[in-house]
Protein backbone atom coordinates (compact mmCIF):
# COMPACT_ATOMS: atom_id res chain seq x y z
CA UNK A 1 0.00 0.00 0.00
CA UNK A 2 1.24 3.77 -1.09
CA UNK A 3 1.81 5.81 1.91
CA UNK A 4 0.92 9.50 1.31
CA UNK A 5 1.64 12.91 2.94
CA UNK A 6 -0.93 15.61 1.92
CA UNK A 7 0.24 19.05 2.04
CA UNK A 8 -2.41 22.09 1.64
CA UNK A 9 -3.40 24.81 3.73
CA UNK A 10 -7.22 24.07 2.96
CA UNK A 11 -8.18 21.66 5.64
CA UNK A 12 -11.11 21.54 3.31
CA UNK A 13 -9.11 20.46 0.58
CA UNK A 14 -6.79 17.84 2.68
CA UNK A 15 -10.15 15.98 4.10
CA UNK A 16 -11.57 15.90 0.67
CA UNK A 17 -8.26 14.49 -0.69
CA UNK A 18 -7.58 12.26 2.45
CA UNK A 19 -11.14 10.46 1.74
CA UNK A 20 -10.46 10.06 -2.01
CA UNK A 21 -7.46 8.58 -1.79
CA UNK A 22 -8.04 6.15 0.95
CA UNK A 23 -11.06 4.78 -0.65
CA UNK A 24 -9.07 4.09 -3.28
CA UNK A 25 -6.90 2.12 -1.91
CA UNK A 26 -3.75 4.81 -0.45
CA UNK A 27 -2.81 5.07 2.77
CA UNK A 28 -2.62 8.55 3.95
CA UNK A 29 0.08 8.81 6.88
CA UNK A 30 -0.19 12.76 7.62
CA UNK A 31 -0.91 16.17 6.54
CA UNK A 32 0.40 19.24 6.73
CA UNK A 33 -0.76 22.72 6.04
CA UNK A 34 2.56 24.86 5.21
CA UNK A 35 5.93 23.70 3.71
CA UNK A 36 7.89 23.83 7.22
CA UNK A 37 5.36 21.78 8.13
CA UNK A 38 5.78 19.24 5.41
CA UNK A 39 9.53 19.41 5.74
CA UNK A 40 9.48 18.11 9.33
CA UNK A 41 6.54 15.54 8.66
CA UNK A 42 8.48 14.10 5.49
CA UNK A 43 11.33 13.26 8.02
CA UNK A 44 8.84 12.03 10.66
CA UNK A 45 6.56 9.79 8.65
CA UNK A 46 8.81 8.68 6.03
CA UNK A 47 5.94 8.70 3.12
CA UNK A 48 6.08 7.25 -0.05
CA UNK A 49 4.40 10.16 -1.86
CA UNK A 50 3.86 13.72 -1.08
CA UNK A 51 1.05 15.09 -2.26
CA UNK A 52 2.00 18.66 -2.36
CA UNK A 53 0.09 22.04 -3.32
CA UNK A 54 1.91 24.69 -5.15
CA UNK A 55 0.32 27.32 -3.36
CA UNK A 56 1.42 27.34 0.51
CA UNK A 57 1.70 30.52 3.45
CA UNK A 58 5.33 30.26 4.15
CA UNK A 59 6.95 29.16 1.00
CA UNK A 60 6.01 27.53 -2.21
CA UNK A 61 5.84 23.89 -3.01
CA UNK A 62 8.37 24.15 -5.68
CA UNK A 63 11.24 25.10 -2.86
CA UNK A 64 9.77 22.69 -0.87
CA UNK A 65 10.00 19.73 -3.85
CA UNK A 66 13.36 20.80 -4.42
CA UNK A 67 14.37 20.19 -0.74
CA UNK A 68 13.08 17.06 -0.87
CA UNK A 69 14.62 15.91 -3.67
CA UNK A 70 18.32 17.01 -2.58
CA UNK A 71 19.43 13.69 -2.20
CA UNK A 72 17.50 11.55 -4.38
CA UNK A 73 16.13 9.55 -1.55
CA UNK A 74 13.35 11.49 -0.66
CA UNK A 75 9.58 10.48 -1.37
CA UNK A 76 8.39 11.29 -4.73
CA UNK A 77 6.81 14.64 -4.81
CA UNK A 78 3.37 15.04 -6.88
CA UNK A 79 2.23 18.41 -7.17
CA UNK A 80 -0.99 19.76 -7.30
CA UNK A 81 -2.90 23.18 -7.96
CA UNK A 82 -6.51 24.30 -8.61
CA UNK A 83 -4.31 26.56 -11.39
CA UNK A 84 -3.08 24.20 -14.76
CA UNK A 85 0.64 23.58 -15.17
CA UNK A 86 0.99 25.87 -18.00
CA UNK A 87 0.40 28.34 -15.47
CA UNK A 88 3.75 27.39 -14.04
CA UNK A 89 6.29 27.40 -16.91
CA UNK A 90 9.26 25.23 -16.54
CA UNK A 91 8.68 25.46 -12.10
CA UNK A 92 7.60 22.13 -12.06
CA UNK A 93 9.71 20.30 -14.11
CA UNK A 94 12.85 22.23 -12.43
CA UNK A 95 10.98 21.73 -8.86
CA UNK A 96 12.38 17.44 -9.03
CA UNK A 97 8.57 16.59 -8.45
CA UNK A 98 7.79 13.66 -10.39
CA UNK A 99 4.81 15.28 -12.13
CA UNK A 100 1.66 17.82 -11.64
CA UNK A 101 -1.83 17.06 -10.94
CA UNK A 102 -5.06 19.45 -11.07
CA UNK A 103 -6.87 19.43 -7.68
CA UNK A 104 -10.03 19.16 -10.19
CA UNK A 105 -8.33 15.82 -11.35
CA UNK A 106 -6.96 14.19 -8.42
CA UNK A 107 -7.18 10.27 -8.23
CA UNK A 108 -4.94 7.03 -7.43
CA UNK A 109 -4.60 6.21 -10.93
CA UNK A 110 -3.20 9.57 -11.49
CA UNK A 111 -1.09 9.12 -8.46
CA UNK A 112 -0.04 5.81 -9.66
CA UNK A 113 0.48 7.06 -13.38
CA UNK A 114 3.21 9.36 -12.07
CA UNK A 115 4.99 7.23 -9.62
CA UNK A 116 5.34 4.14 -11.51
Amino acid sequence: MTSVLIVDDHPSFRANARALLEAEGLEVVGEAEDGTSALTEVERLHPQVVLLDVQLPDMDGFEVASRLAVNGSGPRVILVSSHDVCDFGRLVASSGAAGFIPKAELSGAAIAELIE
